[in-house]
């Protein structure tokens, strides 16, 4: 038996887990802790402390800012594969991140936005597809306790996520902006000293080395490739530049573009490929269908953020049952309830055990309870008008109804990713998953300026109904799919 298994002094797991539970508890607390204050941040006046950004302007913005996000985590892999091994690709994430949350606790407007954007999501992709897959270094693949250590683990993740939005949203909106952001790069420092520190020892040779180092031939293609695509940045973006073009709007646009090609291109390349089987290309097809019904799930799901928390901000009451409530607040909703829910679905597919709905079924259940999260949200516009402000529970059961549907999707996602993907893709397949995410927000940011006060029922009602239908047609074409996936259930 070797040491890790002996070792259980972290709530029955090894000591390791604690490192990388607090770190990544620390690192959600700031990101979450931001992103929970930032939209209100950048559309609020500056005589309020705010950047005086028009709504619609924010919105896409904070679209814009999850996509490359998930984007980046594609690079952070790379890296820690490749380059640096995942133990210094976690901490020089982590160092991005809080000097990230450092330049936008600064008084320097719209310029210290968009570079801390930059840091950040750096940052982000550096330290966070790295952590996760240092848990599953801190035991051996006859070790029971794995399942039980990642479960932990993601509560670390929901502890952070859950307690930012009260500490850094009331600093940020009741004291001042910047003292919610210095907040959250304190979280950020926290996670990273404990990360050293304790590190050293309870992590002992994981992660110290990257798991296929790049060769000397590869290297130079890298660089070439490297050069290329700095040099069609350049010409892209200083051609904006000079024909005066280089706006917000320009940035939000290309982004976008981007956030939607790249899974294109990436399905392309699986469907051409030689390295993929005749046996595999259908599978890849049959993935293709599940891959947009995440775009769609993702899409309204993320706009918890953006949106909905303009909603809380403009359209609830900020009492409910005499207590005070802070908009930014209505962000620990999410993982209030994954923390409430995981449990009792985790229970249910157990019981269920063969019987329990196959993948589109379950992909299908997540677009109908997302869509119809949002369905309820046309109500209150309809109702009492959009001049009013309408009871907080409104957004409760929007969320409650919301985590139901990522019940559905969010746990299976990765699961099938990881069974369709080629054998020749298989260390990509956690990027393609995420490109699913990238592309939702690349849409979210195109589609945000037609939520208005005016627009506000039509929104919700489009967005909901348009869910529901890719709901109702994947389990339609529930055959075809399974046909291509073969013996893959």
């Amino acid at each position: 038996m070797d040491e890790q298994q002996l070792d259980k002094s972290f709530l029955g797991q090894p000591k390791g887990l604690s490192t990388l539970f607090f770190t990544e508890m620390w690192e959600r607390f700031s990101y979450y802790g931001m992103r929970a204050i930032l939209l209100y941040y950048i559309y609020d006046t500056v005589a309020n402390g705010g950047l005086g950004l028009p709504k619609e302007t924010a919105l896409a913005i904070m679209s814009i800012y999850g996509s490359l996000v998930f984007m980046s985590s594609i690079i952070g892999g790379w890296i820690s594969d490749r380059v640096l091994g995942a133990r210094k690709t976690v901490f020089f994430g982590g160092v991005f991140i809080m000097v990230g949350h450092i330049v936008l606790a600064t008084p320097f407007g719209i310029s210290a936005l968009f570079l801390s954007i930059l840091l950040i999501v750096i940052g982000t992709g550096m330290l966070k597809p790295n952590v996760s897959g240092m848990v599953g270094h801190l035991y051996s693949k006859t070790d029971t306790r794995r399942d039980a250590g990642f479960s932990i683990f993601y509560m670390g993740i929901n502890i952070g996520a859950l307690l930012a939005p009260f500490i850094v949203g009331t600093l940020g909106q009741t004291y001042n902006y910047h003292v919610g952001f210095s907040v959250a790069a304190f979280g950020m420092f926290f996670g990273l000293l404990q990360y050293y520190l304790q590190g050293k020892k309870s992590l002992s040779g994981i992660g110290l080395t990257p798991t296929n180092p790049i060769g000397t031939e590869e290297r130079k293609k890298f660089v070439r490739s490297l050069l290329i695509a700095l040099v069609f940045i350049i010409v892209i973006f200083g051609g904006a530049f000079i024909m005066g073009q280089l706006t917000i709007a320009f940035f939000i646009n290309s982004v976008s573009i981007l956030g939607i090609l790249l899974p294109v291109y990436y399905f392309i390349k699986m469907l051409t490929s030689k390295n993929v089987t005749a046996e595999e290309k259908p599978r890849v097809l049959g993935y293709i269908p599940l891959f947009l019904a995440g775009i769609v799930f993702w899409s309204l799901e993320e706009q918890g953020s953006s949106i909905l928390a303009l909603f809380a901000s403009e359209r609830t009451h900020d009492t409910l049952f005499g207590f005070s409530i802070a908009p930014s607040w209505f962000q620990s909703l999410n993982p209030i309830f994954v923390v409430v829910l995981t449990p009792i679905f985790v229970t249910l597919w157990t019981k269920l055990g063969t019987k329990q709905p196959s993948t589109v079924v379950k992909f299908s259940l997540g677009l109908v309870f997302a869509g119809l999260s949002f369905v309820l949200l046309m109500l209150p516009g309809l109702l009492y008008g959009t001049d009013t402000k309408v009871s907080p529970l409104w957004l409760f059961f929007s969320f409650f109804i919301m985590i139901v549907g990522e019940m559905c999707i969010s746990p299976v996602g990765l699961s099938i990713t990881t069974k369709l993907a080629p054998k020749a893709f298989e260390s990509q397949t956690v990027a393609i998953w995420l490109l699913a995410d990238a592309a939702s927000q690349a849409i979210n940011a195109q589609i945000a300026r037609f939520y208005t006060p005016q627009t506000e029922s039509a929104y919700f009602g489009i967005v909901g109904i348009v869910a529901v239908i890719a709901g109702i047609l994947l389990i339609l074409s529930k055959k075809p799919i399974k046909k291509l996936m073969g013996s893959i259930h």
